[in-house]
């Protein structure tokens, strides 16, 4: 078995732009006379590898802690891809896990902006999770539409992942998020198992 850490640093990770940056503060320290070490931080939902729950985009949409863990956690395929996933590049990826018995958790890897076409594709094939190594799934400079339309499906998106040593195909997701009530999204450690 090997387990792939595909998640960002929390205090290094790439920030959306305009989001806060996430900060630490050491409360106790040993060193310093304290009982223990204690930390206390503070952060955006959507810092590092996140999750994004319907209700990011969607008013009256499910929040984090209402979305099934189930869609965190199992069969996901991982696809390498480059610039804008068409709608024929989304069915041929969906064509490629459906093989592989991986088609409702998919994964892309490399620079790719999922465009709203191309979650059309996703969401009406039924994909429950759609992830990918940007801070956003849809274009940095206009996220709305794509988000709208997954999370509008009941897509959850994994944002911020990082691929660059995991090889195309099948794996075992785990991604299960924070169980913040009432918010919209929440860190996540994700890793992937072959």
């Amino acid at each position: 078995m090997t387990v792939f850490d595909i998640s960002q640093e929390l205090f290094s990770c790439v920030v959306f732009p305009g989001d806060p940056r996430p900060e630490k503060t050491a409360l106790l320290r040993i060193k310093d006379g304290g009982v223990c070490n204690l930390t206390a931080f503070s952060m955006c939902a959507h810092n590092g590898t996140h999750v994004d729950a319907p209700y990011h985009f969607i008013e009256g949409g499910k929040k984090i802690d209402e979305v099934d863990v189930s869609v965190f956690v199992g069969d996901a395929y991982v696809a390498r891809h480059e610039g804008d996933v068409t709608a024929a590049d989304a069915r041929g990826i969906l064509a490629r896990a459906a093989a592989e018995n991986a088609a409702e958790r998919i994964l892309i890897a490399g620079r790719a902006t999922v465009t709203a076409e191309a979650a059309r594709v996703f969401a009406d094939a039924g994909v429950r999770l759609v992830g990918n190594e940007s801070q956003t799934v849809g274009p940095e400079d206009a996220p709305a539409e794509v988000h709208c339309i997954l999370l509008g499906a009941g897509v959850v998106l994994l944002e911020g992942v990082r691929l660059g040593g995991v090889g195309e195909g099948k794996y075992l997701l785990s991604a299960a998020p924070l169980s913040l009530g009432g918010c919209d999204g929440s860190p996540c450690r994700a890793v992937l198992i072959r």
